[in-house]
């Protein structure tokens, strides 16, 4: 179903805002909830930190490329809020991350241990605490955690996810689809399987932002109450060919020279990648036009960015709205030989991560925090003052967002428990990545790894065999250990979670802890 904005704005977002009426537990807000300020997570997908113009190395050098990057947006907004330099994606995967946003729980606990699997949506989730206490909410843009099939991705089966427990709490207004990224000719869905296609020629994430504008402008006209809207962006996220980006933001990088990183390799990371990140020949050969077609829609999803923050202030809104800029993951683009995601090195696990609330979040403050997505929902729902789940195994860090002294993590704990969606073995890896460091280790054969990120920020030097490292070596891999102890990671091969935690289906039904 194709329609313009006026029909869209008298169906979906009527019929959404009665249904969220209809599913809110309070009765009465108080002036105190009616104080509550509204929250808007945006997401990209496989936006590494590395390849925002705002982000440098701690020597004040870029990524190669990222010095031609264009995102004054964020740069801009980074310079009016937080910036955690050393955020990292525990498991650098789309589904994975997805499912931690949502629970505060590592991905073990979630069981979302490869992408293309159904949720266990009986967890307490963000969406459920933001709606007990009050708040309308939306969710616009890539879900990812409700198709329990690999491929065909556009049957409404997959593409669809009904209202009710799959939405995780989500229960207000939904302009959303599980997975694609054809950005031109896209669609999403609202209570229905029948698609809503955006009018020819509208990019995806153009397309997004306007339906992200529309609710909140009728949302403040008609309720007092506040709201919270994840608005997920299918972009910069392959495929990465020019007829998926609009051609004037392609004109400003194609004929930019985007060379291969120091920490290129010719062949692939065998044994340890999996087909999603090995690269052919011809691959190879793509590299640079892939990135430059990458560079171009971040400074699309920039633009929009900055569109999205020109309205809250013109709205009126921006003074008591939480403001969250993240993403999935990063990507590869050769380096270590590797493409895509799914792997502990820093252009994979490495995402922005930038936090504004004005007159609380100090302005500017770059913090080096050892911050990782298991901690972003307890973070926002401290630094909101709403009820943290009990079972959430991330930390609150809402004073290092307010550039207050208070605990932080000693070191983030990353994950990998399969190949990217397809239950084959011999890609799992664990690690954790502090202040300076980052220790992984294989579970095939053992292999270690130990890089000093600040001295070494490509990763070309693997330090676990050096004598003078084998102390460092040794308490990281002590407390890589003591942690997956702590949340019962017994470090399995991938058909275990398969065989042990799925109906046989791809729908998950349990996880570590149960």
């Amino acid at each position: 179903m194709r329609m313009d904005r006026r029909t869209f704005l008298k169906t979906s977002l009527a019929g959404s805002a009665s249904l969220a009426l209809g599913g809110y537990v309070s009765s009465v807000l108080g002036d105190s909830e009616r104080s509550q300020p509204n929250l808007i997570v945006v997401i990209a997908d496989q936006l590494g930190v590395n390849h925002c113009h705002y982000a440098t190395y701690w020597n004040g050098t870029h990524y190669v490329g990222a010095e031609h990057a264009r995102t004054p947006h964020l740069d801009r907004f980074a310079q009016e809020g937080v910036n955690f330099k050393n955020c990292v994606s525990n498991m650098p995967v789309c589904s994975a991350f997805r499912a931690t946003l949502m629970t505060g729980k590592y991905t073990t606990t979630t069981g979302m241990v490869i992408n293309e699997l159904r949720m266990n949506p009986y967890q307490e989730c963000f969406g459920h605490v933001l709606t007990r206490a009050g708040y309308q909410t939306a969710y616009i843009g890539k879900w990812h955690l409700y198709a329990n099939q690999l491929g065909n991705h556009d049957d409404p089966k997959n593409s669809f996810v009904p209202r009710g427990v799959h939405r995780l709490g989500f229960n207000g207004f939904w302009a959303a689809y599980n997975f694609h990224h054809n950005y031109y000719g896209s669609y999403y869905h609202t209570e229905s399987p029948e698609k809503v296609y955006f009018p020819e020629g509208v990019y995806e994430p153009d397309g997004q932002t306007d339906l992200a504008m529309d609710w909140i402008r009728c949302r403040a006209k008609k309720s007092s109450r506040p709201f919270a809207l994840i608005l997920s962006w299918g972009t910069p996220h392959a495929p990465w060919n020019t007829g998926n980006v609009p051609a004037e933001y392609y004109a400003h990088f194609s004929g930019t020279s985007l060379p291969n990183p120091p920490n290129y390799k010719p062949t692939n990371d065998e044994p340890y990648s999996d087909s999603w990140s090995d690269l052919s020949s011809a691959d190879r050969a793509n590299l640079e036009s892939w990135r430059r077609i990458y560079y171009a829609m971040t400074e699309n999803l920039d633009w929009n960015f900055g569109r999205l923050m020109e309205f809250l202030a013109e709205e009126g809104l921006a003074e008591n709205t939480v403001v969250v800029f993240t993403s999935d993951h990063g990507e590869m683009f050769g380096s270590q030989g590797r493409a895509a995601k799914n792997t502990f090195y820093e252009e994979a696990a490495r995402i922005p991560l930038l936090i504004r609330w004005p007159g609380h979040t100090p302005a500017g403050l770059v913090s080096d925090a050892c911050i990782s997505s298991v901690d972003f929902m307890p973070t926002l729902l401290g630094l909101m003052g709403l009820p943290i789940p009990s079972r959430v195994e991330g930390m609150n860090l809402a004073s290092q967002v307010l550039g207050q002294a208070g605990p932080e993590p000693e070191l983030a704990f990353l994950q990998n428990t399969g190949a990217c969606a397809s239950w084959e073995n011999g890609y799992e890896w664990r690690a954790v990545r502090d202040k300076r460091y980052t220790y992984a280790q294989y579970q095939v054969d053992g292999k270690e790894l130990l890089f000093d990120n600040i001295n070494d920020p490509y990763q070309m030097t693997n330090l676990a065999d050096e004598p003078s490292y084998q102390d460092k070596k040794s308490e990281l891999r002590s407390k890589m250990l003591t942690k997956m102890d702590s949340i019962s990671d017994t470090f399995e091969v991938s058909t275990y979670y398969r065989d042990n935690w799925t109906d046989g289906n791809r729908v998950i039904l349990r996880g570590a802890r149960g």
